[in-house]
């Protein structure tokens, strides 16, 4: 299991999606699946899968947020990854251009598919669930990248902070590291010289790109994708939950909003764990047991699990 896992909120669609994204992606697969009774959006489907490797969590929980391209995730296509075909960019970019048709159908072009100065071959997809693909054909030059990263985008209130928010995630995650940073020149307007047009960083061994806009945009980060960060024990769900949580009235079931208004989930690696091996009456149990708790409490979930 990953130590950050991203995590999608559906209205009803969590099935669906999971479904439609793992036929679409390589290397690609439902993990396991459960649901939560009765909590406050009714019974909730649950399913972990796996998207080229990496892996990510949804869940049908109600119409409550809607996503936006606040946070979207870069597929980068790096010859490298098709190193055994006899023409590994022909054949990266073959792959590109097929998953961006899967993706397109139903779906809304952010920037259409095309050659730019930072790729030979890019395009923004929203699908037709409401999330965002960026797809890439990635320099095999550069230091490699991981199949998928999420990307965050910083507007609003929040542009001229994605520096600040680079160098706080670098200091709250451990097993971290500075990656690629561009800033704008002068003569790009309303976009400031100096602010940040791409950057990324790895927490936890997980890749996140940061990149901020000052355009006129009508979303920011909300609920509808979140982090969740797997934690050992107590201790680092403590030390997680002190240097993250920023609102709260945010503050519910594990979960809390960062001063830039982005979504994580403290949560111990053993709930998981449970949720997979449990039975449906264990797993109704834990769930009755951790929805009125703002920071979760390993020792009250364990005893839930373990009540006879």
């Amino acid at each position: 299991m990953q130590k950050i896992i991203p995590h999608l909120w559906f209205d009803k669609e969590a099935k669906e999606a999971a479904k439609f994204y793992t036929s679409v992606f390589p290397d690609s697969g439902i993990i396991d699946s459960y649901v939560l009774n009765n909590t406050p959006s009714g019974d909730c489907d649950v399913l972990s899968f796996q998207l080229w490797g990496q892996e990510f969590m949804c869940i049908s929980a109600g119409p409550l947020f809607k996503f936006n391209p606040s946070v979207s995730f870069i597929v980068n296509f790096d010859p490298l990854f098709f190193k055994d075909s006899p023409d590994p960019e022909k054949a990266a970019t073959e792959a590109l251009d097929k998953l961006w048709k899967s993706l397109a159908e139903g779906g809304i072009p952010l920037m259409d598919i095309g050659s730019y100065p930072f790729s030979k071959r890019y395009g923004w997809i929203q699908d037709k669930f409401g999330v965002s693909w960026q797809l890439m054909l990635t320099n095999p030059d550069g230091e490699p990248r991981p199949s998928i990263i999420p990307s965050l985008m910083f507007v609003k209130d929040n542009y001229g902070k994605a520096e600040e928010a680079f160098n706080f995630y670098l200091s709250v995650f451990k097993n971290s590291k500075a990656g690629n940073m561009h800033r704008y020149p002068a003569g790009m307007s309303p976009d400031k010289e100096g602010t940040i047009m791409f950057s990324d960083l790895k927490l936890e061994d997980k890749w996140f790109a940061i990149m901020e806009s000052a355009h006129a945009h009508n979303f920011n980060f909300n609920e509808a994708i979140s982090f969740m960060v797997n934690c050992k024990d107590q201790q680092e769900i403590d030390y997680y939950w002190e240097k993250l949580s920023s609102d709260p009235a945010s503050e519910q079931c594990g979960w809390l909003k960062d001063k830039y208004g982005l979504s994580w989930q403290i949560t111990p690696f053993e709930l998981e764990e449970i949720m997979r091996a449990g039975t449906q009456e264990q797993i109704d149990r834990v769930t009755q047991a951790f929805l009125p708790m703002k920071k979760l409490d390993l020792a009250k979930i364990r005893e839930a699990y373990a009540k006879k």
